[in-house]
């Protein structure tokens, strides 16, 4: 602790004289000066004085964290032990065995394998318990703990105890960890004889180029017009949001403008090829959680009038970030720009703060959006996300539901299904169904298991009743919360019926990825899925398509 200290001073220290270095030609100077000098002291006599011994670097990091919220969420310090993770999602490259692992009932539980990776390859399966590595028991370790063990470079081995569901004996599966690069685009396929869909998760290096490929081979396959999936797309980098637009757009169109304090960093960026075809009729599919470069090509594709966007408003993230080296392998990520859509719309939410529960961007007056043209003469605006052209009510599900999948009960009997049904070879997605009687074993099933759970309505009438008795009230409204209470309890085998088609929909779906990996849990919703068939309502039918886009 002593030695870091020792470390640490000096650093400040040093900062200091850098800052005093540069001649002060404002009270900005003097003022920068000051507080650094200020901060090194408070710090020197914190350590020296506090009851406690404390740690530096944690003392530190809150300090530069708490200073940079002050600014925007996106404006962060990456410490070196975070590196490895920001790489990955800029990349979608990482060194490991190529599964998606987290912890259920406390044991680490592989959730699914990475097709064609190195797990899938060694043979682990969704639901394969995780006791030990390399001979390390991992009861009572951390989930952090558990990373840390995983971790290796690229071509050394790794051993995993494994207990499988309807096998007693543990027993060891050697994987060697390789390079994973993480398919931004997990999924390409065609949802009708003559509609592709292609889904994006994220805007990592080169996926400009895996779109365009993808969108050629299912034009091979008969695909005659394209669904864009943006749904949950944080975004990632922008010139890969100019290289997927450029996809669909002609060459030379502007995409994106950007505009920050420093000219420098003032940039418009064109699109620099042909597209791939720039008159195939397409539908982007957006929703709250479609951020940052998935707005540029949302907002590009409405602007220009190239496509259909269909769901909900996007997030509302208007910003560019650079990365600056700092010491020590650390790194800040700096807002530098804002950026605006061909346009000339900025889609950041005005109010950071004023999000709703879902993280959709809360109501903007009237009064303080922009009206701006698309080339066709649609209004359009500003403020705060890109309003979709026919928007769709998100799908919800009810509590029952949503308690099995928080509770895990639908992962653990889609495991237990796979195994009892070995017999079964579903020759694609859609053949994984329930029939009724197989939905009556999982209602048994589900009997035999602890399961429980609280709805909205019964919660919210125990905060009332908790809320009547702290007023001294409870007494006289007695009677009323009785009958209150008995109306909102909950019935498990009356909603297992009520809600059995989007229960058996989850099911199917898990069920689906324990034969196609994820690639079959996202083919499988297709036909339930509102956005994807409301998409598929509108591009069979070309009149209606070509009026949204013409209407004025």
């Amino acid at each position: 602790m002593i030695r870091k200290v020792k470390i640490l001073v000096p650093i400040i220290v040093g900062f200091i004289v850098i800052a005093a270095a540069v001649k002060p030609s404002s009270d900005r100077y003097f003022e920068i000066l000051k507080n650094l000098d200020i901060f090194a002291t408070l710090f020197k006599e914190v350590n020296a004085h506090y009851v406690d011994e404390i740690n530096p670097t944690t003392l530190i990091e809150s300090g530069i964290n708490d200073m940079l919220e002050t600014l925007d969420p996106y404006t962060n310090y990456i410490g070196a032990d975070e590196i490895e993770t920001y790489r990955m999602m800029t990349t979608g490259e990482y060194s490991g065995i190529g599964a998606i692992v987290e912890r259920k009932d406390g044991i680490s539980t592989v959730i699914m394998p990475y097709e064609g990776f190195a797990a899938e390859e060694a043979g682990l399966r969704a639901g394969d318990e995780i006791h030990a590595i390399n001979g390390i028991a991992l009861e009572g370790k951390s989930q952090e703990e558990v990373k840390y063990l995983m971790k290796g470079q690229s071509n050394s081995a790794i051993t995993l105890t494994i207990k499988r569901f309807g096998q007693i004996e543990m027993f060891d599966v050697e994987v060697k960890r390789e390079k994973i690069a993480v398919d931004s685009v997990p999924y390409a396929g065609m949802v009708t004889d003559d509609i592709g869909y292609v889904r994006l998760t994220s805007f990592t290096q080169n996926v400009g180029r895996s779109i365009g490929i993808k969108v050629l081979d299912l034009m091979e396959q008969g695909a005659e017009k394209i669904i864009l999936d943006l749904r949950g797309n944080p975004g990632g980098l922008l010139h890969e949001a100019v290289n997927v637009s450029n996809v669909f757009v002609e060459k030379g169109k502007k995409i994106v403008t950007q505009k920050g304090k420093v000219r420098a960093n003032d940039w418009t960026y064109n699109t620099l090829n042909d597209p791939v075809d720039p008159n195939i009729p397409v539908v982007v599919l957006t929703d709250n959680g479609s951020a940052s470069a998935s707005e540029i090509v949302s907002g590009v594709m409405q602007d220009y009038d190239r496509g259909v966007l269909i769901g909900r408003k996007t997030f509302g993230k208007g910003l560019v970030q650079i990365e600056r080296p700092l010491s020590y392998d650390a790194v800040v990520k700096i807002t530098t720009a804002k950026y605006y859509t061909p346009t000339g719309r900025c889609i950041q939410a005005i109010d950071y703060s004023n999000r709703n529960e879902d993280g959709s961007v809360g109501k903007i007056p009237d009064s303080l959006k922009n009206e701006f043209y698309t080339s066709n003469g649609r209004k359009v605006f500003d403020g705060g996300g890109i309003d979709p052209d026919i928007e769709v009510e998100k799908l919800t599900f009810a509590p029952i539901t949503e308690s099995l999948v928080r509770d895990d009960h639908i992962f653990y009997y889609a495991t237990e299904y796979f195994y009892k049904n070995e017999g079964l070879n579903p020759e694609k997605p859609d053949d994984v169904r329930l029939s009724d009687q197989e939905y009556e074993e999982f209602k048994k099933w589900l009997g035999k298991r602890d399961f429980d759970y609280t709805s909205k309505v019964e919660r919210e009438t125990k905060e009332l009743i908790a809320l009547a008795k702290k007023e001294k009230r409870y007494d006289q409204l007695k009677n009323h919360f009785d009958r209150l209470e008995m109306a909102t309890k909950p019935n498990m085998g009356e909603d297992l019926e009520t809600f059995k088609e989007e229960i058996k929909m989850l099911l199917e779906q898990e069920i689906a990825g324990r034969y196609f990996f994820e690639k079959g849990m996202l083919e499988s919703t297709f036909g339930k899925d509102p956005d994807v068939q409301m998409a598929v309502s509108v591009l069979n039918d070309p009149d209606r398509y070509q009026s949204i886009l013409n209407t004025q």
